[in-house]
């Protein structure tokens, strides 16, 4: 399918994510006018070079209005609590971030005319599904706080599209590889810190779960492909994102990064248990219907990671503490009394903004 060729300008929510800090680039590059919209609860985490590229509204999701979304063509709303243990930990706030917020967001965009909604679901939506493939059609199954949010969220919005409001769920595989904004509690990364800084690819559970993953400049290459299709190929279709070939079972993921990373050695942690989380997906419906092509495999992502990790280093504490560790990290700005217990900066924390 070609793209429209049509220049706009677009909102990214989460535009300081893991994410948000790749897609931007990209949309720039391909000639859109970005502004980013990110509360910066993870400024501290930046791993290796970045400097933010577009202006950026400060706010947290909770508190946008409709006057912050006027002006845009289309939204990318990435922005969220973005993995299981902070689902756990606050389930309440996941809620309101995840599904409450994103669904308010949703409607304050069609009302004040913007033609483009790009929600990004996850396909953790499909949970403990077992070894059959799973397409855009099978039944959710979400055994987690995040992933029930991601199903609540598109549940939410289906009925606002309409032939004024094209709104499109990407349920992004598994993500991996390199960002300024590096997470490593995702599977690839989390295998590959491992090895990198201890030699031991550790597995936290028995390794028998599948799972799909794609690469983050691959997942970024599919919001743009939505953005640029026709609005009738997209409006209210979910799209799995990922390459079919590129589903693995844990284990077989780290014998790869076994093989990628000199002197490691795949091992079991003392508490590995078998992990509900089970699920293999179809991505032929994006590769069918949209211009994208998915440019990376899990071998090259972790050649990629262990580059980096070579090139900027890394070490046990970094990933495992409260540097770059997604709940320790939010814990200890609650120690300071920079963040409120609801996840919202305190007095003593002030946003700079850089508004448009």
């Amino acid at each position: 399918m070609e793209s429209l060729g049509v220049i706009m300008r677009v909102l990214v929510t989460g535009s300081q994510g893991y994410i948000g800090t790749v897609l931007t680039p990209l949309l720039l590059q391909s000639g859109h006018t970005v502004v980013g919209l990110d509360t910066d609860l993870f400024a501290e985490c930046t791993y290796g070079d970045y400097t933010t590229p577009i202006p950026i509204i400060k706010r947290d999701t909770r508190d946008v209005t409709a006057m912050d979304l006027q002006g845009f063509d289309a939204i990318i709303h990435l922005a969220g609590l973005s993995n299981d243990p902070l689902g756990y930990y606050r389930p309440e706030i996941t809620g309101d971030i995840n599904t409450a917020a994103s669904v308010r967001i949703a409607k304050q965009a069609k009302s004040v005319g913007v033609k483009r909604f790009l929600y990004a679901s996850s396909c953790s939506v499909y949970g403990a599904s077992g070894d059959q493939f799973l397409t855009e059609e099978s039944p959710f199954n979400p055994v987690t706080p995040y992933g029930w949010s991601k199903a609540e969220s598109e549940h939410g919005m289906r009925d606002l599209a309409d032939s004024s409001f094209c709104v499109t769920y990407l349920r992004a595989s598994t993500a991996y590889g390199m960002s300024p904004r590096i997470r490593f509690d995702l599977v690839a990364n989390n295998l590959t810190a491992w090895a990198f800084t201890t030699g031991s690819v550790l597995l936290k559970s028995d390794g028998m779960p599948w799972r799909p993953i794609a690469h983050v400049e691959d997942i970024a290459r599919a919001y743009l492909a939505v953005l640029e299709a026709p609005v009738k190929d997209v409006n209210n279709e979910a799209f799995n994102v990922g390459l079919t070939s590129e589903n693995y079972r844990i284990r077989e993921l780290a014998k790869i990064v076994e093989d990628v990373v000199p002197e490691s050695k795949a091992a079991f942690s003392d508490n590995a248990s078998p992990d509900k989380r089970c699920y293999r997906v179809d991505c032929g419906k994006i590769a069918r219907m949209l211009d994208y092509h998915p440019q990376w495999t899990a071998r090259r992502g972790v050649e990629q990671l262990y580059k980096a990790f070579v090139k900027y280093g890394l070490e046990l504490e970094d990933f495992e503490g409260t540097r770059y560790k997604r709940i320790m990290h939010v814990n200890d700005l609650m120690r300071q009394g920079i963040l409120s217990e609801d996840f919202r900066w305190t007095s003593q924390h002030v946003l700079q903004e850089e508004t448009v």
